[in-house]
């Protein structure tokens, strides 16, 4: 598929997206926008087994992007070996002008790989909710992620000039305010991308008050929002 322009519901600070891996996503969430795009456009890309495209890693990078890569999957979950993550990591480390953000679920593999990432990174963990969520995924709860992160400090530590941590509340499932601002402060992330449900799964949501309360809390640490334009339908 090569590179991409960013659009649709993308963060609005990535320039691109790519993706080399195939297959279906080991976490299986309900909301999964993937499994929309595959029922609109009838992709078989994102189905079967975990794989990598092979004619993706011909895809020239080029230089002064921000890309995010593998945004159609889980490029560190679990089920997803060793050999195709650093098949991936080298093509990005190829092109080294460029910033790279990653994204997980399973932000305890991230150390794994701590000493190949390319330069310039951005390492992204979902955190959707302070609650229990595997009745909605397979992915590790979100409190155990936000353990991981916090026994990892070192590799989101900007004072290295290496990785950096941002977290994700997209799509926002109704969460306790309180816990939330906590859990983020408590890993101090360069900023926090917050958005709703594009496709409206009918999962459970937060009042736009809560919505309201949860930014008000983390901009009062002094962490930076970046509200996504689906926000808007939770705010009304």
């Amino acid at each position: 598929m090569g590179l991409n322009k960013s659009r649709g519901d993308m963060y609005d600070w990535v320039s691109n997206t790519h993706s080399h891996l195939g297959g279906a996503c080991p976490h299986a969430c309900t909301y999964c926008s993937t499994k929309s795009l595959e029922k609109r456009y009838g992709l078989k890309k994102y189905t079967g087994p975990i794989r990598l495209i092979e004619s993706e890693f011909a895809v020239n990078y080029g230089t002064g992007k921000t890309i995010f890569v593998e945004h159609c999957n889980d490029l560190f979950a679990w089920d997803v070996p060793t050999h195709l993550v650093m098949r991936v990591l080298d093509h990005c480390s190829g092109w080294p002008d460029n910033t790279y953000v990653f994204q997980t679920k399973n932000p305890a593999r991230f150390p794994e790989f701590e000493n190949v990432f390319p330069g310039k990174t951005l390492l992204g963990v979902t955190i959707e909710t302070n609650r229990d969520t595997s009745a909605i995924s397979r992915a590790p709860l979100p409190e155990d992620r936000l353990i991981s992160i916090a026994s990892h400090d070192r590799l989101y530590s900007p004072s290295d000039g290496g990785e950096r941590l941002f977290l994700t509340i997209e799509p926002a499932l109704d969460f306790d305010v309180d816990v939330m601002v906590r859990w983020i402060g408590s890993v101090t992330p360069l900023f926090v991308n917050i958005g709703a449900d594009s496709k409206q799964h009918g999962l459970p949501e937060p009042s736009a008050e809560k919505i309201r309360a949860l930014i008000a809390g983390i901009t009062g640490l002094g962490i930076e929002i970046r509200e996504k334009h689906n926000l808007g339908r939770l705010m009304k």
